[in-house]
């Protein structure tokens, strides 16, 4: 067994040293020139003001408005998750405010 996993390995490797001979070298390698797609839409509405001034930053108004219906539960867990993994700076006053528009505006009836 221990036969066949070291010739696969070199086998593996050949392969993947041929594959790195074949790659570009670094000063060729240029970046990629992206237009964002950007708005100046804000969203409307009361409570509007914590979803605008802290979620806009990342995702535009489109993005949100198009989300689906979820429940506040789910929502709540969204704005967590912003906070959370992403390392959104919201206060917990601005996210429970982001959490009633969400509800209000797309959350399940």
């Amino acid at each position: 067994m221990l036969r066949a996993l070291l010739s696969s390995m070199t086998i593996l490797c050949a392969v993947i040293l041929a594959i790195a001979c074949r790659a570009a070298p670094l000063d060729q390698l240029k970046s990629l020139n992206l237009d964002v797609p950007s708005s100046d839409m804000l969203l409307p509405g009361p409570g509007a003001d914590a979803i605008n001034n802290n979620c806009l930053a990342c995702h535009s108004a489109n993005h949100i408005l198009y989300q689906p219906s979820l429940s506040r539960k789910a929502w709540e867990e969204v704005v967590q998750k912003m906070i959370t993994a992403y390392k959104a700076p919201i206060s917990p006053q601005d996210a429970a405010e982001i959490v009633d528009y969400l509800v209000r505006t797309k959350g399940t009836k």
